[in-house]
This record gives structure tokens, sequence and C-alpha cells, in this order.
């Protein structure tokens, strides 16, 4: 992790969702520190959803506060956390298999020239192929071809070209959902370098996985809820995946927490 700043990139404090008479999140607070790793974990109906939800704009909270880099905001649509410099890469990737990389990685913001509009429209192909090569070799990310549609491409190198185009469009909190479910040994430890090294580059990375072995392996905090609520945050030097597991299962009381 880098040197940590004295404010956060991100603060929740005392967030709270209700659906209905369910309370999806009962007062969780968070913070994320540019070039800290914080994985976010708990049982299913934890809250973890619901919390990246509340972040990324997906849905509104019905209180609490949020804070980027020290300034109060609002959160109210996708548009105004993008602007705000925050993405989410969700397990499904949100990628056009048919489609090339270039063309992923600028998908709904195509670099083009006069005429840009209509069946005439023109794009500066080549400097979108310079700029994806850039993008992707900041991230030691080496694909075969650029021009391979995604479909062709492993879990772990999908992986790596939607967290591109996420630093291409300029995000500095990248929100990762379950970035290594259902991928085999090898893809996992690409896709856990490439976390690593986003991390070394400065972005704050909240981390949203099942996986206690892969959130040990990168993990600089560990953000526990359980039934909605914070129950104990530890920096991973200091705790074991014994002490999550209780904090998770209820064996463990928040001012166990760290």
């Amino acid at each position: 992790m880098l040197e940590r700043t004295t404010t956060p990139f991100l603060e929740l404090r005392d967030v709270h969702k209700r659906f209905g008479g369910v309370t999806a999140l009962g007062g969780v607070d968070l913070e994320v520190y540019p070039g800290e790793v914080v994985a976010l974990v708990g049982d299913n109906g934890a809250g973890k959803s619901t919390l990246v939800k509340t972040i990324s704009g997906a849905i509104h909270a019905d209180e609490g506060d949020f804070f980027v880099q020290g300034r109060h905001v609002s959160l109210g649509n996708p548009q105004a956390a993008a602007a705000l410099g925050i993405a989410t890469v969700y397990q499904d990737l949100a990628l056009c298999e048919n489609l090339d990389v270039v063309a992923n990685l600028f998908l709904g913001a195509e670099l083009g020239r006069a005429p840009f509009f209509g069946v005439l429209r023109r794009l500066r192909e080549p400097e979108m192929n310079r700029i994806a090569r850039e993008t992707l070799g900041s991230l030691s990310v080496n694909l075969p071809s650029l021009d391979r549609p995604v479909a062709g491409l492993s879990g772990g190198q999908r992986q790596a070209v939607a967290v591109g185009r996420a630093l291409l469009w300029g995000s500095k909190l990248v929100m990762l959902d379950e970035p290594t479910a259902a991928l085999g040994v090898q893809q996992t430890a690409q896709v856990l370098e490439l976390v690593r090294r986003l991390a070394a580059q400065g972005q704050a990375i909240l981390l949203i996985s099942h996986s206690l072995p892969d959130v040990f392996a990168v993990a600089d905090r560990i953000c526990v809820l359980r039934l909605g609520k914070n129950a104990g945050t530890f920096a991973r030097r200091e705790t074991n995946v014994d002490e999550v597991v209780s904090a998770m299962t209820g064996g463990l009381t928040l001012a166990g927490g760290r």
C-alpha cells in the first residue's frame, strides 16, 4: 500500500438503507484511501451488494453521509458517481463479446472526427489503439491482439479489459465485485496481481469477495458486514482467517475489530 494520506478518497458515515420493513444497511461506516485495497466481506444478505450500489449511485441511501476526497457529495445516480471518479466492475463485466478490445475500452466514449454522427461517423482509430495499448501497458497486461473479440479472451484477460476501461474513464476508486469468481488458479493469480498493480499506482480499491484466500492475498484492510452493520475492520497483517470468519458469523463483537 502507498503511504496513507490524511484524507480517504471515499468515506461513508452512518449509511442506512431500508426496503420496506427490511433493513439492508443499518448505519455502515467505511473508509478507502488512495493506494489501498479494502476488502468487503460478509455472508449472503450481509449488505455488501446494497452498500456497493449506494456508492455506485444505483440506489439511494435513506440516511448517511458520503465524502469524496473530504468533500460532502451526493451520489444520486451512476453518472454522478462516475463524474466523481468512482467505477464499478461488476461480476458480469458488462463487456460486448462480439467487439474487440479497443471497442470495449472506448464503448460509449469513442474518439471521433468530423463528421462524427450518423452513418458517416469516423473514428480516430490510430489514437484509440495507442491509448488502449498505453492503458493496458500501465497495468502490465499483455494481450495477444487488441483486434481480437473479447469472447476469445480468458476470464483474467476480460477482467483486465474491464478494469482498463475504468482507468481510461478517469476512475480513482475502482470497486471490484467478485473479480475471481469462476476463474481457475492461474487466472485468479493474474487478477490478484492486477489488483496489486492498481493499488501501487495510487488507485483506491474496494474488493468484494467471498474468497478469503484471495482477500488475504491482496487486501490491506478487511471490512466485515453482518446483518447490514459493521462487524469489524481488521488490518490484514494483524488478523487471521479464523478471526474474520468469527466476525462474519457473529462470534466476534465489533469491539474485536481493529
